[in-house]
C-alpha cells in the first residue's frame, strides 16, 4: 500500500521572497503570516518577502520565518485535499511536522522557535562554536574521532545524520577544526564549514535545552492525528513524550537518515518536501533512490505536485 509523508527543511533552507506567492493568492496561507506577526509582535512578514538577508539569516529570526513559510504552504496545499500517512522535519522542521499533525497550534509554535533561537544564540558566544558537513565518512569511525579530539578539551560530536555519505559534526571551532583535518581517519574525503551562527545539536547547547523545557511548560500538546517522526529516536513521538523529545533534540543528533529509512520500512514511497529550497529531497534521494519526490517550495511547485499525486 503507497503511503505518503509530508516533510519539512529545517535551518540552512531560508531565502528571501519564500512563501510570498502563497501569501498572495491564498487566504489560509496570509492568515498564518499575519498570526506571525501578531504573536510576536513585529513583522516577520516583512523580513521574510524583502529581508535584508543578514537578518533572515539570524537564528532567533531564520526559525519562526521557515516555520511560518512551512505552514503557509502547507495551508495552500492542504486545499488540495492530499493527506499524509505520516510527518517529519529536520530539526526546525519538526515543529511544522508537529503542527502539521494537530500536535500544537501554529500560534504555539511560532512563539517556540522564537524563543529557541533566542536560547540558540545566547548559549555559546558568537564565533565560538562551529559545525561542518564531513562527506563520505562511516558514521561509527567518525564518532570515534569525535571523542578522541574531545578528550584534548574540544569538544566535538556528530549532529546530524543526513544521509549516507553526509554528516554534520558540531562543537567548538577548534575541536571542529581538527575532526576536519584529520576526516580520512574516518574514510571521509572532506569536511565543508557550515555558516551557522553556533555549535547546534551538540552538548553545548544544554543551556538553551533547559530554558527551552520551561517555554515548553506553556503550551498544549495535543494528541497527534498522524505519527510524527522524532529526530532523537527516528520512531513515531507518542503522546506525553512530546516536550522531553523537543528539550532532547536540541542538544542531541538528528536521525534523518534513520528516520527516512524507519518510513519507508512502514511503507512510504512518496515524500512531499513542505517548505523553501529542496535540501531534504536531495537528502532523501542519497538515502533510497526508488522513493518518488516532491516539493511545495512555490505556488507552482504545489500544482505540479497536487497534479502528479491526484
Amino acid at each position: 500500500m503507497s503511503k505518503i509523508a509530508f516533510v519539512f527543511p529545517g535551518q540552512g533552507s531560508q531565502a528571501v521572497g519564500m512563501a510570498k506567492d502563497a501569501y498572495e493568492s491564498v487566504p489560509a496561507a496570509a492568515e498564518i503570516f499575519r498570526t506571525a506577526d501578531d504573536v510576536l509582535g513585529f513583522s516577520l512578514s516583512n523580513l521574510v518577502f524583502e529581508g535584508p538577508e543578514t537578518e533572515l539569516k539570524q537564528t532567533s529570526n531564520t526559525q519562526p520565518a521557515l516555520l511560518t513559510a512551512s505552514i503557509a504552504l502547507l495551508e495552500a496545499f492542504k486545499e488540495k485535499g492530499i493527506e499524509p500517512d505520516y510527518t517529519a522535519g529536520h530539526s526546525l522542521g519538526e515543529y511544522s511536522a508537529l503542527v502539521a499533525a494537530g500536535v500544537l497550534t501554529f500560534a504555539d509554535a511560532v512563539s517556540i522557535v522564537r524563543a529557541r533561537g533566542q536560547y540558540m544564540e545566547q548559549a555559546v558566544p558568537g564565533g565560538q562554536g562551529a559545525m561542518a558537513a564531513v562527506l563520505g565518512a562511516d558514521r561509527e569511525a567518525l564518532g570515534v574521532l569525535c571523542r578522541d579530539v574531545s578528550e584534548t578539551g574540544h569538544v566535538v560530536e556528530l549532529a546530524n545524520m543526513n544521509c549516507p555519505g553526509q554528516i554534520v559534526i558540531s562543537g567548538v571551532k577548534e575541536g571542529v577544526a581538527a575532526v576536519a583535518e584529520r576526516v580520512k581517519e574516518a574514510g571521509g574525503k572532506r569536511a565543508i564549514p557550515l555558516e551557522v551562527s553556533g555549535p547546534f545539536h551538540s552538548s553545548l547547547m544544554k543551556e538553551a535545552a533547559g530554558k527551552l523545557a520551561e517555554k515548553l511548560e506553556t503550551v498544549t500538546f495535543s494528541p497527534a492525528k498522524v505519527p510524527v517522526v522524532a529526530n532523537v529516536t527516528a520512531r513515531p513521538v507518542e503522546n506525553g513524550q512530546v516536550q522531553q523529545l523537543l528539550t532532547e533534540q536540541v542538544y542531541s543528533p538528528v536521525l534523518w537518515e534513520d528516520s527516512v529509512t524507519w518510513l519507508i520500512q512502514q511503507g512510504v514511497d512518496t515524500f512531499v518536501e513542505i517548505g523553501s529550497g529542496s535540501v531534504l529531497t536531495g537528502l532523501i534521494k542519497k538515502t533510497d533512490k526508488s522513493v518518488k519526490l516532491y516539493n511545495v517550495n512555490s505556488l507552482e511547485t504545489l500544482e505540479a505536485t497536487a497534479a502528479a499525486l491526484k
